[in-house]
């Protein structure tokens, strides 16, 4: 289903004293949803596949978060934070759904921010899909190290260079990147229009190099030290954790959250990467909706 021949509202509204772009799919359908894209400093744009559940009844928000895409800039540098971004939804929950609780959708970044709202927020939630999602971002970047370490010899170098030069602009270090990205974050070509303008609006704004960095894989920004995998324990809600066989964050992070989260579902996709919902779409909204449709009756 293409997401621009379903009827929507988009606009803007004010969430902790900011203005927030949203895009609403299905308003007043049963299943109340609210994505969070990755990043951090992407926009919803890539997300939008999940549009596809608004004709099995549906209510589905996106937004773009703060310093992302079309919605504001935070005031102070210290509110580029997982504890900000944890308020900034909901923020968004409390705008479009009152008091009712939701299913929280959330990719790459934004399945560390659904972790996270999960562990405070509990009571505002049905259920909570994290695709892609992590709870540490050291031991993420571990895995990604490892990643690295089995690319062919010419790329795994050229990255290694421009690590220890500063120098990310060389054909090497450019064609490593994109192999390393082809191979781990989205499997197919060409890439569709909303990647390409989440890629457009990522690069264009200052949000994805002041909280991860330079790239997918060497993160110096300021969600570097998140680790809060101890407190995984404490969500008791129903909560799926997706991921591809091929995925930058990797099948072992998974299932490190999986299993400290107790009674969790774990999916691995084994023909995708990072974006699943793109990657295996139609097989991944079957497994959502059976997922969400089994808690929210």
């Amino acid at each position: 289903m293409n997401s621009e021949k379903l009827n929507f509202e988009d606009g803007y509204v004010s969430v902790n004293g900011l203005k927030l772009y949203y895009k609403r799919f299905g308003k007043g359908n049963r299943h109340k949803m609210i994505t969070l894209h990755g990043g951090p400093g992407g926009t919803h744009d890539y997300l939008l596949p999940l549009a596809d559940l608004v004709s099995r009844d549906y209510d589905i928000v996106f937004y773009d978060q703060y310093g992302c895409g079309r919605s504001e800039d935070p005031k102070k540098d210290e509110d580029y934070s997982l504890e900000y971004s944890v308020e900034e939804v909901e923020g968004i929950r409390s705008k479009f759904f009152g008091d009712s609780r939701v299913n929280i959708f959330g990719n790459s970044w934004g399945g560390m921010l659904a972790l996270k709202y999960g562990v405070k927020y509990q009571n505002r939630i049905v259920t909570l899909t994290s695709s892609s999602g992590l709870s540490s971002v050291p031991d993420t970047v571990k895995e990604m190290r490892r990643l690295i370490s089995m690319l062919p010899t010419q790329h795994r170098d050229a990255i290694i260079r421009a690590e220890e030069t500063g120098n990310y602009n060389g054909p090497e270090y450019q064609a490593a990147y994109q192999y390393f990205m082809e191979t781990h974050t989205i499997r197919i070509k060409p890439l569709p229009d909303e990647i390409l303008t989440m890629f457009d609006f990522l690069e264009k704004r200052g949000t994805y190099l002041k909280m991860n960095g330079p790239n997918e894989f060497t993160i110096t920004g300021s969600i570097k030290d998140i680790d809060f995998t101890p407190e995984l324990e404490k969500i008791t809600v129903p909560v799926l954790i997706t991921c591809g066989k091929f995925d930058e964050v990797t099948p072992k992070i998974a299932e490190n959250i999986h299993e400290r989260i107790k009674g969790s579902e774990l999916v691995v996709f084994n023909n995708s990467s990072h974006l699943q919902f793109w990657e295996e779409r139609e097989k991944y909204m079957d497994v959502l909706d059976s997922f969400v449709r089994k808690y929210d009756k």
